[in-house]
């Protein structure tokens, strides 16, 4: 798991522990002026009329093929034995044959009647054309019984014999290993399991007909998996060798799975392909070593949506800045007359009621350039001090609120940070809700946004590793991104954001798509990433912060509540062998 940047920077990065913090609580004004990030006064801010009004920039061979192999037959002797040569075989040798003449006197051959034709040892008739008779008293003539006797052939052409049946052996022997061989390997049948996680059957069919189409042999057996302690189930099966072939996970769990994923193989794709191919933040937090342990699909990035009628009515612009939002926050807060929030300005300053706060503290402090893995400080004090601001000074959202996603979905707060997928919940809710997506807010000098995506592996315990790796390198190709993403978009309003650089442009027109991928170049990580469901990492460390923000909305000095904080963070950490590590 990549570690994250150090804390302690040169004085000229802005976010720098040598120069003065940033988040300087109660010394500037609300509106801040040249410089001013993260204000702190203890009374609401007042209206802004002037905001800026731009908008942030969004192979087997044929059965009728000839083997090429050397010939396969001896070359025919010319040198045929005679027919009528009558041979016996040594009795004292039986592994030799020789043709023995007899030196005896032979009885001169009776005279044939007239006319009648010779018959020859063999009992057939020869013909007038036929050559006459040898007798076998008279010497042979000199070749014809060579081929018979070993003991008479040259060595010459002996180790010729020697060398050509040899190599009709070896061109036997290769015909074998390049045809007949790759061709019973390619008959068995091949079987891989996958798990997914939210994408049904449905929307994986086409592409996996696609494949199997090509693919006869490998057979994928794809099952939708309940979110629910999955990332129990899945690490449990894998133990016990009863685990998928192939499986999603988040890519913050690489901690918690990197013993059990195999990496990827440079035949597959090379550490250069990858950089190339995917985000800076899919490369830093996938990478183990000199290894990449995963491929993602999809990539997702937290953005602020905003109610596009409330905005309009008021007259203002959405924030590019942190002081921005906080300042249109109260002016679009409205309260009645006891003091209640009827309409919040935005969801930010508490932890039960609000979807994705981790992210949203998270990023906060990436931005401000504190340490997450070490929370302690003024940097990361002044972030949680600015973030409770909402709910403790400004009083634009407080506990009584409903859940932020639902709250926004039904027009009771102006502003919500979300991911992707939010947008299919809020319009469940409320197909009619006008609003737009833009990226998050930035402290002067910064260009960092937050990334949660998932991510598809192979088990290390998979008999079918490189079968496995090739449906991943077939999955994760333009062309069937493409597919899939149409399958997606069947389903609900898009598809799931492309995790491939090329491919941004393609979603450039979507106004609900591009925000989130106009951040994803610039987007960090950490364990912080809500709604993972992991009962793990992320989880815990999420447990720690959330005590820290509750403490200061409850009146503890935000030093003390991080002190604690940072104990808990080491805790975690150490148990998944990362000790401080360096978001990218």
């Amino acid at each position: 798991m990549p570690d994250l940047p150090d804390s302690n920077q040169s004085s000229d990065d802005p976010l720098s522990e040598d120069s003065p913090s940033k988040l300087t609580p109660h010394d500037q004004p609300l509106g801040g002026g040249s410089g001013s990030v993260f204000p702190f006064s203890e009374s609401p801010p007042a209206s802004t009329e002037e905001m800026k009004s731009e908008t942030p920039p969004w192979r087997e061979a044929s059965t009728d093929e000839e083997v090429a192999t050397p010939e396969t037959s001896l070359p025919s002797q010319e040198e045929a034995s005679p027919s009528f040569v009558q041979e016996s075989v040594s009795s004292e040798s039986p592994s030799s044959l020789t043709v023995e003449t007899s030196s005896e006197p032979q009885p001169e051959p009776e005279p044939l009647p007239e006319n009648q034709p010779e018959a020859n040892l063999t009992g057939s008739q020869s013909t007038p054309s036929e050559k006459p008779p040898v007798s076998v008293s008279e010497p042979l003539p000199a070749g014809e019984t060579e081929a018979f006797n070993l003991e008479k052939r040259s060595p010459f052409k002996t180790i010729l014999l020697i060398i050509l049946v040899l190599l009709v052996l070896g061109g036997i022997g290769w015909a074998v290993f390049r045809f007949l061989l790759p061709g019973v390997q390619q008959s068995k049948e091949v079987s891989l399991t996958y798990w997914g996680l939210w994408e049904p059957e449905s929307v994986m069919r086409e592409v996996l007909t696609d494949w199997e189409k090509d693919h006869p042999n490998i057979k994928i057996s794809y099952s939708r998996q309940s979110h629910q302690e999955y990332r129990e189930r899945l690490q449990s099966a894998l133990a016990r060798g009863q685990g998928p072939d192939i499986f999603r996970f988040h890519n913050t769990w690489l901690p918690m799975f990197k013993n059990e994923l195999e990496p990827v193989p440079a035949t597959v794709m090379d550490a250069a392909t990858y950089d190339r191919s995917f985000y800076p933040v899919a490369s830093s937090s996938l990478r183990s070593g000199v290894n990449y342990l995963g491929i993602p699909l999809g990539v997702d990035t937290l953005a602020l949506f905003y109610n596009e009628d409330i905005f309009t009515a008021a007259g203002v612009n959405p924030p590019e800045t942190w002081d921005e939002l906080r300042q249109l926050a109260s002016q679009l807060t409205l309260r009645s007359e006891s003091g209640k929030i009827q309409r919040a300005g935005v969801a930010l300053g508490t932890t039960g009621n609000i979807w994705h706060w981790s992210d949203i503290l998270g990023l906060m402090m990436l931005q401000n350039g504190a340490d997450l893995a070490n929370p302690v400080g003024s940097l990361a004090e002044d972030t949680l001090t600015f973030y409770t601001l909402f709910s403790q000074t400004d009083r634009v959202w407080d506990e009584t609120l409903p859940a932020s996603m639902l709250a926004f979905a039904t027009g009771k707060t102006a502003m919500f940070f979300g991911f992707s997928w939010d947008v299919f919940e809020i319009k469940n809710v409320n197909p009619d809700l006008n609003f737009k997506i833009v990226p998050v807010p930035q402290l002067p000098g910064t260009d960092i946004s937050w990334a949660s995506f998932w991510v598809e592996g192979v088990s290390q315990k998979s008999e079918n590793k490189e079968a496995a790796w090739e449906f991943l390198k077939f999955l994760s190709s333009q062309p069937v991104m493409e597919k899939l993403y149409q399958a997606e978009s069947k389903l609900r309003l898009f598809g799931e954001p492309y995790s491939r650089v090329e491919m941004a442009g393609a979603l450039q027109a979507d106004p609900l798509v591009a925000p989130f991928v106009s951040q994803a170049a610039k987007a960090q990580t950490g364990y912080l990433c809500s709604r993972t469901f992991d009962n793990g990492l992320n989880d815990r460390m999420i447990k720690y912060f959330e005590d820290a923000v509750n403490a200061v909305n409850n009146g503890k000095m935000p030093k003390e509540a991080l002190a604690a904080a940072a104990n808990g963070v080491a805790q975690v950490l150490s148990q998944y062998g990362l000790g401080a590590y360096t978001v990218r």
